[in-house]
């Protein structure tokens, strides 16, 4: 780390060969690193973890991760623990995630939890490109504040920059901007007093009817505001609330609808989880 903060980088190649998933390229530069990959469903589907080292993100970080799936590359890939954006004094943190996805190759993008500490300075941007045939399912989940400890999230900016594209055309662009103030934390169009967000999209292929409402009829047991969007080519999954659990409860059996509907797949959570 120099005097500006953490220059982090990941790069990573999966590639399918012999009825498999491998990483075939991976480059690590601190504080980001991956575990090495494990097959709890066997070979065709690689689960990676990533670490970041240094325990959380402070002011001046530029972390940087590109992700390429080869054509029929299956990948699920999470992260070790919930990330951690520190109080800055002014720097901004910025971390960019560029994914490319191969004809015929799916990534399950599940992260935990991102907790976003008062008076933090943060910018994502997160860039996918899929193949004519790929498929990506994504979700980020995103707690402002320390609630735990009362803290609300009224100093401080959060900015959130997600597209995702198929041969040049755009297929889902959400540009999320939150600057930290009471009025801000209150409004009914920003976090009405709830200090969880989340957003889950399943992007590639068309859904039914049917799966819309299965995703809705999710557990939602306190008076967390959730929607579900269809999408000309997925859908759209968004939660405004106070409890990780509960989000986390809703997205997964969301996660687990697609996998049985659209990859013949069953129910296998990460370990780290």
């Amino acid at each position: 780390m120099d005097e500006v903060g953490w220059h982090g980088r990941l790069d990573l190649v999966y590639d399918y060969c012999q009825n498999g998933t491998v990483l075939r390229g991976n480059y690590q530069q601190a504080p980001l690193k991956v575990q090495r990959p494990f097959y709890p469903e066997g070979s065709q589907v690689c689960h990676s973890v990533i670490l970041h080292t240094a325990g959380g993100v402070v002011e001046g970080d530029r972390l940087t991760s590109h992700i390429h799936l080869q054509a029929q590359a299956q990948v699920l890939i999470t992260t070790a623990t919930a990330s951690k954006i520190y109080l800055s004094n002014g720097k901004e943190s910025e971390q960019n995630i560029q994914i490319k996805v191969d004809d015929n190759a799916c990534l399950e993008w599940l992260p935990q939890e991102t907790i976003v500490f008062n008076g933090a300075n943060y910018r994502q941007n997160l860039q996918v490109e899929l193949a004519a045939n790929a498929t990506w399912l994504g979700w980020e989940i995103t707690r402002f504040g320390r609630t735990a400890r009362g803290e609300k999230f009224v100093q401080g900016k959060w900015r959130s920059y997600t597209e995702v594209w198929r041969e040049n055309v755009p297929l889902w662009i959400d540009r999320q901007y939150l600057p930290g103030s009471e009025e801000v934390f209150h409004s009914p169009h920003c976090l009405a007093g709830q200090p969880i967000v989340g957003t889950l999209v399943w992007l590639g292929s068309p859904v039914s009817t049917e799966i819309i409402k299965q995703a809705r009829m999710g557990e939602i047991i306190s008076d967390a505001e959730i929607g579900v969007t269809r999408l000309e080519h997925g859908f759209l999954c968004r939660y405004r609330g106070c409890s990780t659990s509960e989000v986390r409860n809703w997205f997964t059996s969301v996660w687990q609808l697609m996998r049985m509907s659209f990859l013949q797949r069953g129910n296998c959570l990460p370990r780290v989880w």
